[in-house]
């Protein structure tokens, strides 16, 4: 049985991620008790377990590094990497929406937007969407604290992931238009799926089998 790596996020869908695998009958339960190991080897099942941000995940399967891996479907649509999106695998919620202070929403009305300026680190979902409604816009890339820039001037939207709402909601700021449905997806190398296609195939049939059974919380 030939090896497989398989590359896992960190963050809110590691431990999700980590519990998929387990039953797919590959234990990289270490991940959860030490942060800063990278690198999980479970010899009974002959596969290892990268530890990766999940910018970094499309990277990682794309090139071959990881056979598989667990990445949202925010990443896979911003990034377009060359690879086979198998599964929706239902954990990790979430939605990228267009967000602005709550004193400019009294007034706004984004079936008049003509010309805006947002920050966002989705850079190429945020330029198409706006592009698709006819909206000319200047997109400012950032990289983290989103919610920071309408509150220091550098720009009246944003453009970021949210789940509760509250964090938008702590920096007065509120949704105004949700531009997609977020979910964690199995990803697969294309190169792995053809000199591994047996084992990779089996396992996307067990996993699918898995969560329709008994979906997996976050």
């Amino acid at each position: 049985m030939s090896q497989l790596t398989v590359a896992i996020p960190r963050g809110r869908n590691l431990r999700p991620s980590v519990e998929l695998f387990k039953r797919l009958g590959m234990d990289f339960s270490g991940a959860l008790e030490d942060n800063r190991k990278l690198i999980f080897e479970d010899p009974a099942s002959r596969s290892r377990a990268i530890i990766v941000r999940d910018t970094d995940i499309p990277v990682y399967v794309e090139n071959g590094a990881a056979d598989l891996g667990v990445s949202g479907k925010d990443q896979l649509e911003e990034q377009d990497k060359s690879i086979y999106e198998m599964l929706d695998l239902g954990f990790g919620a979430c939605r990228l929406v267009i967000a602005e202070p709550a004193s400019l929403k009294e007034h706004d009305d984004p079936r008049r937007w003509t010309h805006l300026r947002v920050a966002t680190k989705f850079t190429n979902l945020a330029t198409q969407w706006f592009r698709d409604q006819g909206i000319h816009v200047e997109v400012i890339k950032l990289y983290g604290s989103i919610e920071i820039a309408p509150l220091v001037g550098l720009c009246e939207r944003i453009v970021d992931l949210v789940s509760t709402g509250n964090t938008l909601k702590a920096n007065g700021l509120v949704e105004v238009e949700t531009i997609m449905n977020v979910t964690a997806r199995l990803v697969v190398c294309r190169g792995s799926l053809k000199t591994k296609t047996a084992r990779i195939n089996t396992l996307i049939k067990d996993a699918e089998k898995s969560i329709a059974k008994n979906p997996i919380k976050d």
